[in-house]
């Protein structure tokens, strides 16, 4: 007796076209730790990885958002090379003074979804007004900030005011670029075009 295996759909194409975007998104951090330069103020340095989880959380949405900053922390602590300045391996997620940040990606890129989607239902990401998308990105920016000062103070040993300080006060106005950056990519042309 012969069984038939012509017509099984083992995953939905909806699953499959959500984790390629989310591995897509995960390698688009990757490349994001690499355009990295020193801030003088921080032991952590100035990267695109921000912008990268806002655009994860923003055009994913929270579920597979959230995934895609799973997926990029998963390759890093399996020893690719995509934490910033090429760092890898599971210690950084356990030692390095961007511990913290890297945890919060997958929070913040889930918070900033639930905010841009109303939920954790996608819907279309552009028809978001421009405040609600600020909105969502500075909430992500605070969860990031918390738990960077955190990784910071437990790292480092320093206090509450010096770890505020080096860790979310030194990154202000970058981040506000990339706030900038990404309510200009979600507006584009090209981008809505697609």
């Amino acid at each position: 007796m012969a069984t038939s295996t012509d017509n099984v759909e083992l995953v939905g194409d909806e699953t499959v076209k959500n984790v390629a975007r989310a591995a897509l998104f995960a390698a688009l951090m990757g490349a994001f730790a690499y355009v990295s330069f020193p801030n003088p103020i921080s032991p952590a340095p100035v990267t695109l990885q921000v912008l990268g989880v806002f655009l994860a959380g923003i055009m994913l949405g929270p579920v597979w958002g959230g995934a895609a900053m799973v997926l990029y922390l998963a390759a890093g602590a399996a020893g690719v090379p995509v934490f910033a300045g090429g760092g890898a391996g599971f210690g950084s997620l356990l030692a390095d003074p961007t511990l913290g940040y890297l945890w919060s990606y997958p929070v913040a890129a889930a918070l900033v979804g639930v905010v841009v989607h109303r939920g954790v239902s996608l819907r279309d990401y552009r028809a978001a007004s421009t405040p609600l998308l600020v909105g969502a990105m500075v909430a992500g920016t605070v969860v990031i900030y918390a738990l960077g000062v955190a990784g910071l103070m437990a790292v480092l040993g320093i206090g509450v005011g010096e770890a505020f300080a080096v860790g979310a006060a030194a990154f202000l106005p970058t981040d506000a670029l990339k706030i900038a950056a990404a309510v200009g990519i979600v507006r584009s042309d090209a981008i809505a075009a697609a």
